[in-house]
């Protein structure tokens, strides 16, 4: 918990006495009013983003609406429920967190106002009928109902539309008790894509069964206006050091998705691996950024500081004890005398194991800290390698485990568009067909790859299953 001077506070002087979080269905047209703590601001903004990462990964993969929908109402339950005040709370500053962290492009912009619209839809088809109507009691929506009259002028044109239960009889009663709402054309852009409205004097008529995209539209075009007035006032947070490296580190969340919760607790979860088992582990189960570290150590004999570093914690988490990463790194620096090794090199595998210096027990590196490498560390093939080079290296890695020159188009198609863990899911999904995975699986329940841990370790524990399967 931080202390007073810690904290920072969403103001606004005409916000009113009403609270936003008391309804389910937020616009967000008001700012949080309480104090949030620094811890607050980034594990509400890290829960909503690992959200918004989801659905980002679905629409890139083409998931059908009601696969994205389940799948964006599990993650709600996850990480953001809305059954209590305070869960509501933590909902709205989390949106707003997220407002300063991709404000920032107009990419960034229209990834978040796409995600957090789907967001928005997925809750408002789940949530009673009572929760709707609140908030379109709290909000002005500006669309005119449409009186009987009118109706009944257009009626051949609305009719065409949405024809009544008995087509015989334009005048029944089901016609005439319909309501319609009228709104300008511009606001109801994708009811006129799918022919679903008329139009005329500038004006869309809207059956009420399609009232809930009047407000889609609306949460999303003031959303975009919010987004622009935050990118203008958020130079004045360049004085702030704590919080720059917080939203830096959100936003770079939508490339790579939200890390797994993978950390020391996870070490071995597939079992103790020994030294002779890591050359059939990188051949099968890999992705392939070890898999290349594992190619260019098995090919100069030696890594350089930061491939030795990521690779090894890699081999840590994975399941490598202590004992056999010395002898795995003996053996594959086989150029260099026993004095050398333990001079320059078995301190620092101690050290990352946590047994010299401060002792600190280092975690793996995600696909976040993969995809924007330091100076001279290894990066993200997705990301770093030209698409030639990526599909020579990708069949070279992959086509003994099912990938071909057919599916090449499809995994180049996804980095192009900068969806650099879905392209390595999707390869995941190629390469464990025959474990019983399909396109959507990802790498279990829906989930993307979003760290080189729990692609290796996924890997293994279908493999191990599939082994049993042919043994019984």
């Amino acid at each position: 918990m931080f202390n007073a001077r810690d904290r920072r506070s969403f103001k606004t002087e005409d916000a009113g006495d009403s609270k936003p979080e008391s309804q389910k269905l937020n616009f967000y047209d008001r700012p949080p009013r309480h104090d949030v703590t620094l811890e607050e601001f980034e594990i509400c903004a890290l829960n909503r983003l690992r959200i918004l990462a989801e659905i980002e990964s679905s629409l890139a993969r083409n998931r059908s609406w009601e696969e994205m929908k389940t799948q964006t109402t599990q993650q709600c339950k996850n990480y953001l429920p809305l059954d209590t005040e305070e869960d509501r709370k933590q909902d709205h500053v989390s949106h707003y967190v997220l407002r300063l962290a991709f404000c920032r492009s107009e990419d960034l912009r229209r990834r978040f106002i796409k995600a957090e619209g789907i967001l928005f839809r997925t809750r408002f088809d789940e949530v009673l009928k009572a929760d709707r109507e609140q908030l379109l009691d709290s909000q002005r929506l500006h669309w005119l109902k449409v009186e009987e009259t009118e109706k009944q002028n257009h009626r051949n044109e609305l009719y065409s539309l949405y024809p009544p239960i008995k087509p015989e009889d334009v005048r029944n009663t089901s016609f005439n008790r319909d309501t319609y709402y009228k709104v300008r054309w511009t606001r109801v852009p994708d009811l006129i894509e799918k022919r679903k409205v008329f139009l005329s004097g500038g004006w869309a008529y809207v059956p009420g069964r399609e009232q809930s995209s009047i407000i889609f539209q609306e949460f999303e075009d003031r959303l975009a206006r919010a987004l622009e007035l935050t990118a203008r006032s958020l130079p004045r947070l360049d004085e702030d050091s704590r919080l720059v490296p917080i939203l830096d580190n959100l936003s770079n969340g939508f490339v790579a998705g939200v890390s797994s919760e993978w950390s020391s607790s996870t070490e071995g979860k597939n079992g103790e691996i020994t030294a002779e088992m890591v050359d059939h582990h990188a051949r099968n189960d890999f992705p392939m950024c070890m898999r290349t570290l594992h190619e260019q150590l098995r090919k100069d004999h030696h890594l350089k500081h930061f491939g030795r570093l990521q690779y090894g914690l890699f081999l840590k988490v994975l399941g490598l004890p202590i004992e056999e990463s010395i002898v795995f790194w003996r053996k594959s620096f086989d150029r260099i005398t026993d004095d050398k090794f333990n001079k320059e090199y078995k301190y620092n595998i101690r050290h990352s194991f946590g047994l010299e210096g401060k002792r600190a027990n280092y975690p793996a590196k995600s696909c976040q800290q993969i995809l924007s490498p330091g100076p001279s560390e290894h990066g993200c093939p997705y990301r770093h390698y030209s698409p030639e080079n990526l599909q020579t290296a990708l069949l070279a890695n992959y086509s003994s485990q099912g990938l071909t020159s057919a599916d090449l188009p499809e995994v180049v198609a996804l980095v192009k568009s900068g969806h650099f863990h879905v392209a390595c899911t999707r390869v995941f999904e190629i390469t464990h067909a025959s474990c019983g995975i399909k396109k959507g699986d990802g790498v279990g329940g829906f989930e993307s790859v979003t760290h080189p841990n729990q692609y290796a370790a996924r890997s293994i524990e279908l493999r191990k299953g599939d082994i049993k399967k042919e043994g019984t």
